[in-house]
C-alpha cells in the first residue's frame, strides 16, 4: 500500500484543518467554505487520489486514501489536525482517525455513516455515462453537460460531473480517473472492518442533511462504539450534498465543532 502526495490548496493560517471531499468532487467544491474558515484556522481542501489535480493509482480503497492523509501531515510537518470530509471524504476521515487517532485532534463527518451502503447504482450511472463521451471531440464544460443530458436529467449534477473535465492537447480530458473509480465502487460504497478495538474518542461531529437517508438513526449505534464522544446535528430540508446546499449552516457547525477541546 504506498501512499500518494495528494494536490491541495490552503487558506488562512493557524490551527491546520484538513477537508476531503466526496466521490467525483475535489477540494474546490469546498472552497467558499474553506475561505470562510480560514478567517480563523488554516484550511487544507485536499484532492483525494483519483480525482481533481492529485495522482491516479490503481488503488482506491480507504485504508490506502487514509495513509495519504497520515503522508500529507508528516509531509507539512503537522503534529495533529482536524479532519472535515464528506460522503467519501468523510469515510476517508474516519479510517484515519481510527488507525492514526494521536493524529487527528477533532472530527467532522458530514452526511456519511461508518457502513456499508447499496446504492451505488446512482453513481455507477454516472461514471458509465461520463465514460461513453467523447471528450476529445469537446471544447468546453457546456458540451460536456449536454453529452449528460441524455440520460442524466439533473442539471445540478451534470453540472457537479462537468466539473471533472479539463483542457487538454486536443479537446477536453478528465481530470477523475473514471474507470477506476467504477471499478473500485464496491469499496467506495463499502465499509472496511476496523482493526479489532479501534476507537476515536476526539470530539467528533456527524452533521447530515433532514432530507438525505445516508445517516439512519440505526446507524448510531455504530457511530457511537467507534466514535464515543461525537454528537450528531441535522439540517433539516437539505439532501446529501449538505454543504453545497446549506453552506452557511454548515460554516456555523463546523465553528461550533473548531471550538470544541
Amino acid at each position: 500500500m504506498k501512499s500518494m502526495q495528494l494536490n491541495t490548496r490552503r487558506f488562512g493560517g493557524g490551527e491546520p484543518v484538513l477537508i476531503l471531499h466526496g466521490l467525483l468532487g475535489s477540494g474546490r467544491n469546498w472552497q467558499a467554505i474553506s475561505k470562510a474558515l480560514a478567517s480563523d484556522v488554516e484550511v487544507f481542501a485536499i484532492d483525494l487520489r483519483n480525482h481533481g489535480g492529485s495522482p491516479w493509482s490503481d488503488e482506491m480503497t480507504y485504508p490506502a486514501m487514509a495513509g495519504d492523509i497520515l503522508r500529507l501531515l508528516d509531509d507539512f510537518g503537522i503534529g495533529q489536525a482536524t479532519l472535515v470530509g464528506h460522503s467519501m471524504g468523510g469515510k476517508v476521515a474516519m479510517c484515519a482517525a481510527l488507525a492514526y487517532p494521536d493524529r487527528i485532534r477533532r472530527l467532522g463527518v458530514v452526511d456519511i455513516a461508518p457502513v456499508a451502503y447499496d446504492h451505488g447504482h446512482g453513481f455507477q450511472a454516472y461514471l458509465e455515462t461520463m465514460l461513453s463521451l467523447d471528450l476529445a471531440s469537446m471544447s468546453r464544460r457546456g458540451d460536456v453537460e449536454a453529452g449528460l443530458a441524455a440520460t442524466i436529467p439533473e442539471a445540478p449534477i451534470r453540472a457537479f460531473l462537468a466539473q471533472n473535465s479539463s483542457p487538454g492537447e486536443a479537446g477536453l480530458v478528465w481530470r477523475s480517473n473514471l474507470r477506476v473509480l467504477l471499478d473500485g465502487l464496491p469499496a467506495i460504497t463499502g465499509w472496511p472492518e476496523p482493526v479489532a478495538g479501534a476507537v476515536y474518542e476526539g470530539p467528533t461531529l456527524f452533521l447530515r442533511g433532514g432530507a438525505s437517508g445516508y445517516v439512519r438513526d440505526s446507524a448510531m449505534g455504530e457511530i457511537r462504539h467507534l466514535f464515543p464522544d461525537s454528537d450528531l446535528e441535522t439540517i433539516d430540508g437539505v439532501g446529501h450534498w449538505v454543504h453545497a446546499e446549506a453552506p452557511r449552516a454548515t460554516i456555523e457547525a463546523l465553528r461550533r465543532l473548531l471550538a470544541r477541546d
